[in-house]
C-alpha cells in the first residue's frame, strides 16, 4: 500500500468514526419523536393501554371502594359483610304497633250481655215493685201473698173492690203500695221445696207459683231450665224453690 492509499484510509475511518459519534450524542440529547396514540372518543376511556376491558376494570375498583368505606364505618376487615344488630323473624314488623285499648265510659255496666244487652235482673227478694201486671191464673191475693202487701191496702190503690179480686183477666195492672203493711197471717199455702205435678194443660209457672203463696214464678222457671212463659203439659213434675 502506497503512502496515499494509507491516507484515505485513515481519512474514511475518520469520517466513520465522526458520524458514529454524532449519532450517539443524538441519541442521547433528543428523544426520538412518537407516533401519538389516538384514543377512543367515549365517557371511559382506560388510563391503562394494556387493558382490555377498562369497563370490568372501573366496576372492579369501585367494588373495592364501597367495601372499604363499609369496613372503616364498621370496625370490620374490608370485604366482610357486616351484620345487622338485630335479626328479625321472616314475617314479623320491624316496628311494634301499640295496642289499642278499649275505653269503658262511665257508668257502662261491666256484665253487658251479648249485642251490648245488659241482662235483665228478677225483683229482690223482699222488695216490691210499683206495680204489676197479671199473668194468667193469678189474681190480686197471690200478689198481695208474694210481695207481702196488705190485699185491702193492694185494691184500694189500684181502685178495685174485694167482689173483683177473684175475676181479673189476665193483663190487668195493679198498683202496688209501697208504704202498705205485710200480708196478714202465713204467706206460704203449701210447704216448699217440693216437686210439684202438674194436673192439666191449662196450668203455667205463675199459676203454680200463686198455689204456693210467696214463691216467684221466676225463681220456678229457674230450677227447672224453663221459661216463665213456657207450656206445661199434665204430669210434668216442676221443682218448687
Amino acid at each position: 500500500m502506497t503512502k496515499k492509499q494509507r491516507g484515505v484510509l485513515v481519512l474514511s475511518l475518520f469520517v466513520i468514526a465522526s458520524l458514529l459519534l454524532s449519532a450517539c450524542e443524538q441519541s442521547l440529547s433528543t428523544p426520538p419523536a412518537e407516533t401519538p396514540t389516538v384514543l377512543p372518543t367515549g365517557l371511559f376511556v382506560s388510563p391503562i393501554a394494556s387493558v382490555e376491558n377498562p369497563m370490568a376494570m372501573i366496576e372492579e375498583f369501585g367494588r373495592q371502594t364501597q367495601a372499604a368505606q363499609t369496613a372503616a364505618a364498621g370496625g370490620g376487615t374490608p370485604g366482610t359483610p357486616v351484620e345487622a344488630a338485630v335479626t328479625e323473624t321472616p314475617g314479623t314488623p320491624s316496628v311494634d304497633l301499640p295496642t289499642a285499648t278499649p275505653t269503658i265510659a262511665a257508668g257502662t255496666p261491666t256484665n253487658v250481655g251479648q249485642a251490648g244487652v245488659t241482662p235483665a235482673t228478677s225483683v229482690p227478694v223482699g222488695s216490691r215493685p210499683a206495680s204489676y201486671t197479671l199473668q194468667k191464673g193469678e189474681f190480686p191475693y197471690c200478689i198481695a201473698r208474694r210481695y207481702n202487701v196488705d190485699p185491702d191496702a193492694l185494691l184500694q190503690a189500684s181502685g178495685l173492690t174485694a167482689a173483683q179480686a177473684n175475676s181479673l183477666a189476665a193483663g190487668t195492672v195493679l198498683t202496688i203500695p209501697q208504704s202498705a203493711g205485710g200480708f196478714p197471717g202465713n204467706r206460704a199455702l203449701r210447704a216448699h221445696p217440693a216437686t210439684y205435678t202438674v194436673a192439666s194443660g191449662d196450668e203455667t209457672v205463675y199459676s203454680v207459683a200463686c198455689l204456693y203463696g210467696d214463691v216467684d214464678p221466676n225463681a220456678i222457671a229457674s230450677a227447672n231450665n224453663i221459661s216463665v212463659s213456657a207450656t206445661l203439659t199434665a204430669g210434668q213434675q216442676l221443682q218448687i224453690p
